[in-house]
């Protein structure tokens, strides 16, 4: 994934920096480079920009006491993120609201700032809120981003960031894919090779290349290569297929948390052909001895031999949902929880979708989740049942497990408490009146958190910690989440370490270009 080169003079364009992907994190970089004086060029493979940020809550997390926010970040990044990097992150997470502030004098959003506690009960997790955009004057995000599926306010984000590039002139290339780095003989990174509308370019960055293209959520020869896990649905693009961390790799770096991803449980459409998988209902958040839930969980879920296994309402659900997927049975040689299976009754059928649909992408039709879950029961993601054997028979599981396994959530229900599984306590109800419902669930991915590691300045690092000349990343790809992964913390990731990777980018020296070699 790299090209050396002693002759510099070989390029088709000649640019300061190049920006690598156009979600928040790119968007953020070219910005950042183009104001600290940098000719900027920003390019993405999809033929339309957004990546996953798009499709995103909208949320972005800030931080209003930074040192109590400093102790929870130290929890949830893990022990491989080096202080300076954490820190570089938090000091730019405290000034997201002036940011986002500056950011909306282009187009006039509303900008709100809301207290909102952190997902886990570690110290300062009380320090944290959301920056929002609430609204821009005149925009439509189904007319302006017809391709986007996804949930709250992650439109409004990305046409503030959209409408900052425009403004500025950036230059914008969507259908070009970045395919090789090129590295002068001593390893410096001097641009990349980019392929688009079937011509490869060599394109000069004489300042430095952020690589920005996200994870590789939608790479099932990555999943295998670093989970055990598997198979693992993408929920929302089949764009980031890792190839920043091959390029990264191809040039020397060293990876940090290739395992953690940020994920749950969901569906598999009913034809094979599509590439995503449904998410889960997303529940409200709640933070365990803090916040506990009051809304009820219509589902329970059970393995293949009909047994509960888990705690089917954790306090994040959307991030650690999967996790409990993984387990393999060298007995059998298979994942006795893959599929699981979700399962209800007639009075939880009725109270709310069971799926939902987020996604970037102009190549396929969004699944739209009925409102009864009716639809579902007549295209097989659901499948009825009128009685616990036939629901026993749909599992595949043993009658007598089944039962049993029915009998002792209906009684922890009946008494208020899971000593199973912890389930919080509002959360319970009953899967005890026929007709039952069953869909088979599977682990699917939000978006990764491993690749290339970085230091405080977000250039790419090596084996041995040494940064890669003019070489950054920014965002989704090598982001400091290794642990457990702080709500709309990637978002806010996106933006500050796109900010940092822009300016210092920027700042670097330009090499030489040959006599005879003129900018684009």
């Amino acid at each position: 994934m790299t090209t050396r080169s002693s002759s510099p003079d070989r390029f088709d364009e000649v640019w300061d920096v190049l920006v690598v992907g156009f979600g928040f994190a790119g968007g953020a970089s070219a910005i950042a480079a183009h104001d600290a004086g940098a000719r900027v060029l920003l390019i993405e493979k999809q033929p339309d920009p957004g990546g996953i940020s798009i499709c995103a809550g909208g949320g972005i997390r800030t931080i209003v006491e930074p040192a109590g926010a400093r102790g929870y970040l130290r929890e949830t990044v893990g022990p491989d993120v080096p202080d300076d990097v954490l820190d570089a992150v938090a000091e730019g997470m405290a000034g997201l609201e002036g940011y986002f502030r500056d950011l909306a004098r282009v187009n006039g959003a509303e900008i709100a700032v809301h207290r909102r506690p952190a997902n886990y009960p570690f110290p300062g997790y009380d320090a944290f809120g959301t920056v929002e955009v609430l609204s821009i004057p005149g925009f439509d995000p189904r007319a302006e981003y017809p391709q986007v599926r996804g949930r709250l306010r992650g439109p409004n984000v990305f046409k503030l960031v959209h409408d900052n590039v425009r403004a500025r002139g950036i230059e914008v290339r969507l259908n070009a894919a970045a395919e090789k780095l090129i590295l002068g003989a001593d390893g410096t990174v001097l641009g990349a090779e980019v392929r688009s509308g079937g011509t490869l370019k060599r394109i000069a960055a004489r300042r430095g290349v952020i690589l920005a293209s996200g994870g590789f959520e939608a790479s099932p020869e990555l999943q295998r290569k670093y989970w055990q896990i598997r198979p693992v649905l993408p929920v929302a693009t089949t764009g980031n297929t890792g190839d920043g961390i091959r390029m990264a790799q191809a040039a020397g770096a060293d990876l940090w948390h290739m395992w953690h991803f940020h994920g749950s449980y969901g569906f598999r459409h009913p034809d094979p052909a599509y590439p995503y998988g449904l998410r889960v209902k997303k529940m409200p958040d709640w933070t365990p001895g803090v916040k506990e839930p009051d809304v009820r969980m219509s589902w329970i879920v059970l393995d293949r031999q009909g047994r509960r296994f888990m705690n089917e309402y954790q306090p994040y659900l959307q991030d650690t949902g999967h996790r409990p997927l993984d387990q393999y049975d060298a007995q059998t040689q298979r994942f006795p929880r893959i599929p699981a299976f979700l399962v209800l009754d007639e009075e939880g059928r009725k109270l709310y979708p069971l799926g939902q649909t987020v996604l970037n992408d102009r190549t396929v039709e969004p699944y739209e989740w009925s409102d009864d879950n009716l639809k579902e029961v007549g295209n097989g993601l659901l499948k009825r049942a009128d009685s616990v054997e036939e629901l026993a028979a749909l599992i595949g599981a043993d009658v007598a497990t089944v039962t049993d396994s029915l009998a002792r959530w209906n009684a922890a229900v009946a008494a208020g408490e899971d000593r199973d599984h912890a389930r919080p306590s509002g959360s319970l109800f009953p899967v005890a009146n026929p007709p039952f419902y069953v869909g088979e669930l599977w682990p699917v991915v939000s978006n990764t958190q491993g690749g290339p590691a970085h230091d405080a300045r977000q250039r790419v690092v090596n084996a041995h910690g040494a940064p890669i000349p003019r070489l950054y990343e920014a965002g989704e790809l090598g982001s400091i989440w290794g642990f457990l992964y702080l709500g709309a913390g990637n978002l806010a990731e996106c933006f500050v370490t796109g900010q940092i990777a822009g300016r210092d980018a920027a700042q670097q020296s330009p090499w030489s270009l040959s006599a005879g070699q003129t900018a684009a």
